[in-house]
């Protein structure tokens, strides 16, 4: 027989793009266990932790339909650079030594991270193979997650160190965003020029456009996005004060661990997810993510800690590369950018959820609670996994 041709996932235009989606994600990681600490660190209590994290999902949820009409209307790289010059302005914001401008810095990023990932998204599913889309999600979520290994464990060293301290981490974010943009800007020279919408996506009035925040289409994944990511905060920013508390150092290997667990799982088990299906991949990404909770208030050392962050990583990867290639299949051609805006509301939706939800029960009950009730939401996506299995085979 003769040799089929693979189409190749890896052009230049693809390349680009996982760069600049790749330093983007390194600012956003390393500024996640810099923000409670710098928070503390002003007095903030863990409840402040939780409204300053969640911040940031309000704003990127409400400035999703707007951008999502941008991305349609206008240019899908425009807005991704101005997203990501948007998260460079909020990092100049953190100079300011005070909780409220914190909040409001990250509510600035939230912004920017609405217009980085729309983009990402959409370029992602419109340069994707239709027969590899759970292998392309891998690599893309792959090329993001590979910022878990390093930033988050050298923000706590830039901390620590002599010459450091929390403005060298900010400083250090804004440097990698910036040259995320000019990635981008690279980006916008390989693709296509945006192409004007139908006659009668141009025929509806601006403003229905930009109210209709959801595209029906795309509503289950982000519903099961934000199922998913609902429990991030307590293993990714929560944990570093759950490490301080009992006494635990050296905690910046926590993130190195759990960054080349969430790397090299998400390309090997985006290709396992196009094998064994949606349903599958969820229950057991769901199974991981609820087993990782429910050890982690039974651990008491840094071993430990890790064993059960990466774990949960584990299962976020098999379910983050489904479900993105899940979101590709629904979106309808001529309204990607809105499909993927809806579809990209849900991580930050999740985040903020979660990090407010953390901070109330840490207040009340303490941490063992936090990650007993994050265990209990987070199983909550099995049942809607078995209610949808027949849309999801």
């Amino acid at each position: 027989m003769p040799a089929t041709n693979v189409e190749s996932i890896w052009t230049r235009a693809f390349a680009l793009l996982c760069l600049a989606e790749f330093l983007g994600y390194a600012q956003h990681f390393i500024l996640q266990p810099t923000f409670p600490l710098y928070i503390t660190h002003l007095g903030g209590s863990p409840f402040i932790v939780g409204l300053v994290i969640a911040s940031f999902g309000v704003t990127s949820v409400i400035s999703r339909p707007i951008i999502g009409y941008w991305a349609d209307r206008w240019s899908v790289t425009g807005v991704m650079i101005l997203g990501l010059f948007t998260q460079t302005f909020a990092n100049l914001i953190c100079f300011i030594p005070y909780s409220g401008a914190t909040m409001l810095a990250n509510g600035v990023r939230g912004i920017g991270w609405s217009g980085m990932n729309t983009g990402g998204y959409t370029l992602l599913a419109t340069a994707a193979p239709v027969d590899r889309r759970g292998e392309a999600s891998g690599y893309y979520g792959g090329v993001q997650s590979t910022a878990t290994i390093l930033f988050p464990a050298v923000a706590l060293w830039i901390i620590e160190a002599p010459y450091g301290g929390f403005n060298a981490v900010f400083l250090v974010a804004m440097t990698l965003v910036l040259i995320g943009a000019a990635a981008a800007y690279f980006l916008s020279r390989q693709v296509p020029a945006h192409r004007s919408r139908s006659d009668v996506e141009a025929s509806t009035t601006w403003w229905r456009e930009i109210i209709n925040v959801f595209d029906r289409h795309i509503l289950l994944a982000a519903l099961l996005l934000f199922t998913l990511n609902l429990s991030l905060p307590s293993l990714s920013s929560f944990v570093v004060l759950y490490a301080k508390q009992i006494g635990i150092g050296q905690f910046g290997w926590y993130y190195v661990v759990i960054g080349i667990t969430s790397t090299l799982a998400r390309p090997l088990l985006g290709r396992l997810s196009d094998k064994i299906g949606c349903g599958r991949s969820l229950l057991v990404a769901f199974g991981f993510e609820t087993a990782a909770l429910l050890m982690m208030p039974m651990v008491k050392s840094l071993v430990g800690i890790m064993i059960a962050g990466a774990i949960w990583y584990v299962g976020s990867a098999i379910g983050g590369t489904r479900i993105l290639a899940l979101a590709m299949e629904r979106a309808p051609v001529e309204r990607r950018g809105r499909a993927m805006a809806s579809f990209s509301v849900a991580f930050p939706l999740s985040n903020g959820t979660g990090a407010l939800l953390n901070g109330i029960v840490v207040d009340v009950a303490g941490y063992a609670w936090m990650y007993f009730t994050a265990a209990v939401l987070c199983s909550v996506g099995f049942a809607l996994t078995a209610k949808n299995w027949s849309s999801l085979k």
